[in-house]
């Protein structure tokens, strides 16, 4: 590749440009040509068969992606439920300022006993509600329809109206409330202008109480009322998914497992339990979200169900196994209540299958839906870290399941790690039982990505099956949807074993953060797909019912030895370093710092607050996250790493980094890691981290820990007061070159999926082992410079078809660099 197109690489050059600088219409290669790889496929045998629901969608109510984002509701803490327990910032009236007198009340004058709070509303006073993100969004000429549930003693008259700071966005509504109990009470705007910042404002002539106030689109993504905000919508249903798996996620098994009742004490952080979702919207629970706010469950099961419906997919729900995640990690000893979810269980497939005559086939038709939702599969836990707890639990609902339910598909999982001592107990309790399925959840580094396409290749094609429910690359720039998409190649040539895979999250409102990268991004107003959004529509898109068998030439790799300086950090703890030596592999000395004089030879690079202490390098700030501070040449390579370390307080242990070239890039032994319950090495390349080995242990408050690091070429030996605590070796080729062909049975077509993960072109030699194939393929390319990304404003990753009219039994073609290419050719 010429420098210029380097240059224009550089600088993000639209895909559509980029394509025209490169020249990406090659001609048909004779023999002789010079080619960087080799792809052989062999038509005449048959690969793994590729499910429909191979590829799905994981939804969480993360990121604020129901409330504010997929639910439509244009109205923020529209019953008055916020609370202290969402989040310690929120009241009664969050999202709400009052012109007059106002003040929410809790007793028994309220609408139901599930919808616990109402707004007393004063004659001659006003509300007025800020929506999401910058205000409710509405657009000219569209309708909007406004409700709420109102009680008053003399009856009244409310004054609904639609503004923003230029004035009003709609014609002001009167709606008249009549004397006596609760009753909702109705009314339409039409937009007169658009706006992004609008407030609705309820005022009264005379006291009145107020309840679910609400404003929703018109114009619904299927279905109005209670209907899903439709650019969102619109873009899971673009993917043609073959599931979605919901609610959850650490919703679904962090917090209280009681139910929302009095007799519970209306608990309200409880894990999320499919009947508190169901029935007029009104009457549904309200709860804490496990990621710091409130969710109002407007969006629920049956709204979950409804959405798989209209998109073709497979619902694919997770019910609570009882012992708690996410760093809660708690299993719950009451066997009562453990019968009592197992019931809702086998309620819910009720719910989903059964016929309008059973009690809750009945429900589910009295909320406008009597035919079936034919669910076939459920996953009981999600990310476990207690497998024994987990799996005593987990048998229970099997066994109760499919007593009644014997074709039902239970999945199990395997805990929140790629790899460890829980993961290996998970494994080998659910191969032991022959579980039918295990959900595997991982987010690890692009390189990682890179080096581990072969991880199924080995799995026991006798075992039960894999759902890949969870993993992403740590970004959302086109490098991260590069690894994703090499990945994705070894998933699909593993298709016989990897049954199900979804990227997460899936949502993210850019206002309202806790969880990045995410698939989608959005705010009131719009909507865009990430770099690894339009990988996976391309692969959901293209694929196929059967995995053609190919091999592919690699690339030439020469590992060096693994270099860089040294370094010391913290993570949520006050800690003490002292005698920090390394020496070469002869037992010469690179470094030693006793800390007897000042900290001129450490560079800090972290956050947190390092000095000198009595003869120690002492980290103080408990609350800050990686204090790192590095010290030596980031070309030391074959050496030992020696220091004394002491936790003083907080909730972690101690970090000693090694390898270390940058912020960015650098390997760490994290002992007391994960809120002390474990340690690990992990590897950070481009801020990324995959963890490379983990064990489970604490470190104790006060004590000294002597800790020896030794790097010989790509090995690395850890000892732990001179024990050998573990060892790895680092040698896995980060292959950039990937590639996977499928079948399309019903268009015949063979779809040669190709990515190039570097930065030069490719010209390949492809031969199609004798199939008889037209001359023309279509051709659609991802390719970006690795770091662009999509934004609001901008669309750097979008994928170009063409057409390539080269194609023979064997050929050649030249892949771009940082692309994804897929080659549709038809069969004769």
């Amino acid at each position: 590749m010429s420098r210029t197109t380097r240059n224009r690489l550089r600088l993000g050059l639209g895909a559509s440009a980029f394509l025209l600088a490169v020249g990406l219409v090659p001609a048909p290669a004779h023999a002789d040509d010079v080619t960087d790889y080799a792809i052989t496929v062999d038509p005449g045998t048959k690969g793994a068969k590729i499910d429909d629901t191979m590829y799905g969608v994981f939804f969480e109510d993360i990121n604020r992606a129901a409330d504010g984002g997929l639910y439509a509701e244009l109205v923020q803490n529209r019953s008055f439920e916020y609370s202290t327990d969402d989040n310690k910032s929120y009241t009664p009236l969050t999202a709400w300022t009052v012109d007059g007198t106002a003040q929410v009340v809790n007793d028994d004058g309220r609408l139901n006993a599930r919808n616990r709070n109402y707004l007393s509303l004063g004659a001659g006073s006003s509300v007025t509600n800020a929506g999401y993100n910058t205000g409710v969004r509405v657009e000219e000429g569209k309708k909007y329809d406004f409700s709420v549930w109102s009680r008053a003693e003399s009856g009244t008259t409310l004054t609904v109206s639609l503004q923003d700071a230029d004035g009003s966005l709609a014609t002001a509504r009167r709606v008249a409330v009549r004397k006596g109990g609760w009753a909702q009470y109705k009314a339409t705007f039409t937009a007169t202008r658009t706006s992004s910042n609008g407030r609705l404002t309820v005022g009264t002539s005379a006291a009145t109480a107020l309840d679910m106030v609400s404003l929703f689109p018109r114009d619904t993504y299927k279905h109005e009322p209670n209907g899903l905000r439709k650019d969102l919508a619109e873009k899971i249903a673009a993917l043609h998914p073959g599931f979605v798996r919901f609610p959850g996620g650490c919703l679904v098994n962090t917090g209280s497992m009681a139910d929302y009742s009095e007799a519970s004490g209306y608990q309200r952080k409880r894990s999320y339990q499919w009947k508190d979702t169901i029935g007029p919207v009104e009457t549904r629970a309200t709860n804490s979200n496990f990621w710091g706010y409130n969710q109002s469950y407007g969006l629920g099961y049956y709204e979950y169900f409804r959405l798989a419906e209209d998109i073709g997919a497979m619902p694919l729900p997770v019910v609570p196994a009882l012992v708690t995640g996410c760093g809660q990690n708690k299993a719950t000893d009451d066997d009562a209540l453990l019968k009592r979810h197992i019931q809702d269980t086998l309620d819910l497939i009720e719910f989903a299958n059964g016929p309008v005559t059973s009690e809750w086939g009945r429900k589910r038709a009295q909320m406008g839906h009597p035919k079936p939702f034919h669910l076939t599969h459920i996953e009981v836990g999600n990310e476990e870290n207690l497998p024994t707890e987990f799996f005593a639990r987990f048998k229970q609902f099997r066994a109760a399941i499919q007593a009644e339910y014997p074709h039902m598909q239970v999945i199990s999982n395997s805990g929140p790690d790629d790899s460890g001592t829980t993961f290996d107990t998970a494994w080998q309790l659910n191969k032991d039982a022959k579980v039918d399925m295990v959900d595997e959840h991982y987010y690890n580094s692009p390189q990682w990505f890179l080096q581990n396409n072969d991880r199924y290749d080995s799995y026991d094609r006798n075992g039960p099956k894999v759902f890949l429910g969870e993993y992403a690359s740590g970004g959302n720039a086109f490098k991260n949807g590069l690894a994703e998409a090499a990945y994705m190649t070894g998933l699909e040539r593993n298709a016989d074993v990897v049954k199900l895979a979804s990227y997460a999250p899936l949502f993210a409102n850019e206002d309202y953060v806790q969880w990045s990268p995410d698939m989608v991004w959005f705010n009131n107003h719009a909507s865009w797909g990430s770099a690894n959004y339009e990988v996976q529509k391309l692969f959901m898109n293209n694929v196929g019912d059967r995995v053609v068998p190919s091999t592919a030439t690699g690339t030439p790799s020469l590992l060096a030895p693994i270099t860089g300086a040294v370094g010391l950090s913290t993570w949520a703890t006050s800690a003490a370093y002292d005698d920090v030596k390394v020496t070469d592999a002869d037992g010469g000395t690179l470094f030693s710092d006793d800390f007897s004089g000042d900290a001129s030879k450490w560079t800090h690079t972290g956050a947190g607050s390092w000095s000198i202490q009595d003869g120690q390098y002492v980290q103080t700030d408990t609350a800050a996250e990686n204090t790192m501070v590095s010290a030596g040449d980031t070309s030391w390579h074959d050496y030992d790493l020696h220091a004394k370390a002491t936790k003083k307080s907080g909730k972690e242990g101690f970090l000693v980094a090694f390898g270390v070239k940058d912020t960015g890039n650098y390997y760490w032994w994290n002992l007391g890691g994960w809120g002390n319950t474990q340690s690990a090495v992990e590897q950070a390349v481009d801020g990324g981290k995959s963890t490379l080995i983990a064990k489970a242990g604490s470190v104790e408050t006060g004590r000294t820990y002597d800790i020896d690091v030794k790097v010989r070429g790509r090995q690395v030996t850890l000892y732990l007061d001179g024990r050998q605590w573990g060892s790895f070796t680092d040698d896995k080729p980060a292959e950039p070159f990937r590639q996977v062909v499928t079948k399309d049975q019903k268009t015949g077509d063979l779809i040669v999926k190709v990515v190039n993960a570097q930065a030069s072109a490719t010209r390949t030699a492809i031969d199609l082992g004798g199939a008889k194939v037209v001359s023309k393929a279509r051709v659609t390319t991802l390719a970006a410079a690795p770091d662009a990304v999509n934004t609001e404003t901008s669309t750097a990753v979008t994928p170009v078809t063409s057409t390539f009219a080269g194609v023979a039994d064997t050929f050649s073609y030249t892949f771009p660099a940082n692309s994804i290419t897929f080659l549709r050719i038809k069969q004769r």
